[in-house]
């Protein structure tokens, strides 16, 4: 994809980010969820797209692969230009799925962050019923038979905007083992399945919102409820690893 149309895309998401009220109200309960897991110190996040994370955390350090002028900096999140230890909390929204070659970034993550470092991750979770909206609904791929720790990677289509939503799901589910053993100074810290029936309905950046502000209250009550069934029922997944000391070794 040429870089004129990225930029048009992610402007785009910029626009419906200011017009869509439900969609702000979401990523707000986000960010507070973001927050509180932040190191104090140097916040990096990557693919920050529509520069939404600045309006909350307005010191963090905001990057894309591709040029906007309300980012700070163009990184490509597989090949990091930063000195080992230098970075106290790496955020990835909605951006893991979008990676060519996961296991790149966290390598690059381990190397980078700082001991107690954490990455914070707001990701798609691939539960029973969010698998038939995220297969035959939304516009980005789902694909389940692939090994996502694979260095080679996945998608050759050199699209950042393209990706595959199972990736998460997949490196803390099935092959999480394989993962943890990959990166034993990587721990997981926090692992939460969450939104059922709001995200949904809000519609997303990509499709007009199916859900009327006088039912939010009735919605966030049942948000609550339902928040047990999160294996089957989530439709998102947030995460925070922490950098561990290195294991002594005799």
């Amino acid at each position: 994809m040429r870089k004129k149309e990225s930029f048009g895309i992610i402007s785009d998401r910029r626009d419906i980010w200011k017009s869509k009220k439900i969609l702000r109200d979401l990523y707000h309960r986000w960010y507070r969820l973001i927050g509180e897991a932040l190191k104090p110190g140097v916040v990096l996040e990557l693919g920050g797209g529509s520069g939404n994370l600045k309006e909350f955390f307005p010191g963090a350090v905001s990057t894309d692969i591709v040029f906007a002028p309300w980012l700070d900096a163009v990184l490509d999140a597989h090949r990091l230009p930063l000195g080992g230890e230098s970075v106290d909390s790496i955020v990835l929204f909605d951006v893991l799925h979008h990676l060519g070659a996961p296991v790149l970034f966290f390598s690059e993550a381990e190397r980078v962050l700082k001991r107690g470092g954490r990455i914070v991750m707001m990701e798609p979770y691939v539960s029973c019923l969010s698998f038939l909206i995220y297969k035959f609904l939304h516009q980005e791929g789902l694909k389940w038979n692939v090994n996502p720790l694979d260095p080679q990677g996945q998608d050759g289509t050199g699209d950042p905007f393209q990706g595959n939503q199972a990736v998460p799901t997949l490196l803390f589910g099935r092959f999480r083992r394989r993962f943890l053993a990959r990166y034993p100074r990587l721990r997981v810290l926090r692992e939460e399945m969450t939104d059922f029936l709001t995200y949904p309905l809000s519609g997303g950046f990509h499709h007009r919102s199916l859900c009327p502000g006088h039912l939010r209250g009735v919605l966030d009550r049942a948000e609550r409820c339902l928040r047990p069934f999160g294996a089957y029922l989530a439709f998102r997944m947030f995460l925070v690893l922490e950098k561990v000391q290195p294991v002594a070794r005799d």
